[in-house]
């Protein structure tokens, strides 16, 4: 990926998942990121996960994140089949890049095991793959540290979306623009509710049965919603 884009394309769209812009607070985020070592702590966690999940050898790259004014977020990270960015801003407790660190990795481990190209992902693909990586921090780094997104909506709201939003889209493609609307919640959809619709799904999954994300990293993304469809 990105081999034939624009260099002032791929920085955008890295902009969009928390990619830094030149100026003096990012500047100083930088090297307060040198002076922590986040380069050799971010290795080091690398190293565990990989071998515990038996996953790829990947380039990771670091970079400064870019603070938004109505957001309280810190960090960020966008992950590719070959490869992730992490975007870290102020952050002083280790298990905040641990779990930055989890939810990326644990991504790029599902991709290579599920043996589909990018393009063949579904939004049921796409919001599966976000409640499992939640999940995986939560089991990993305590439920502290999962996203702000997990309980940004009761069951009874969940539901609702679920049914006026989902369960008739659940097969249209990555690269279709109401994929991304509802996965991100843009426009007129609530902030983050295809992440939250993932987090509940494979919630209600886990409670019934007693797996590990290991082996969840094959499970086909529709065991996830089965009990949904059956109600």
């Amino acid at each position: 990926m990105f081999k034939e884009d624009r260099p002032k394309r791929v920085y955008q769209y890295l902009v969009n998942f928390g990619m830094y812009r030149p100026n003096r607070q990012t500047k100083e985020i930088y090297e307060k990121l040198v002076e922590m070592k986040v380069w050799d702590k971010v290795q080091n966690i690398f190293a565990k996960y990989k071998k515990l999940w038996k996953g790829p050898d990947i380039p990771i790259y670091i970079f400064p994140f870019e603070p938004h004014r109505k957001s309280k977020e810190t960090k960020s990270g966008v992950s590719f089949p070959d490869k992730l960015f992490l975007f870290i801003g102020y952050i002083e407790d280790d298990k905040e890049l641990e779990a930055l660190l989890i939810h990326e990795y644990h991504h790029v481990c599902r991709i290579h095991n599920q043996k589909k190209q990018i393009e063949e992902y579904t939004l049921l693909d796409s919001i599966i793959m976000e409640g499992l990586a939640e999940h995986a921090v939560r089991q990993y780094c305590g439920e502290k540290y999962n996203a702000h997104w997990c309980q940004m909506y009761k069951e009874k709201e969940i539901l609702k979306y679920w049914e006026e939003d989902f369960k008739e889209n659940l097969n249209i493609l990555k690269t279709e623009k109401l994929h991304d609307a509802l996965l991100f919640g843009l426009g007129p959809h609530p902030d983050m509710v295809g992440y939250c619709l993932g987090y509940y799904l494979v919630s209600n999954y886990l409670d019934q049965r007693n797996s590990t994300d290991i082996t969840l990293f094959k499970a086909d993304s529709r065991v996830f919603i089965q009990k949904m469809l059956d109600e």
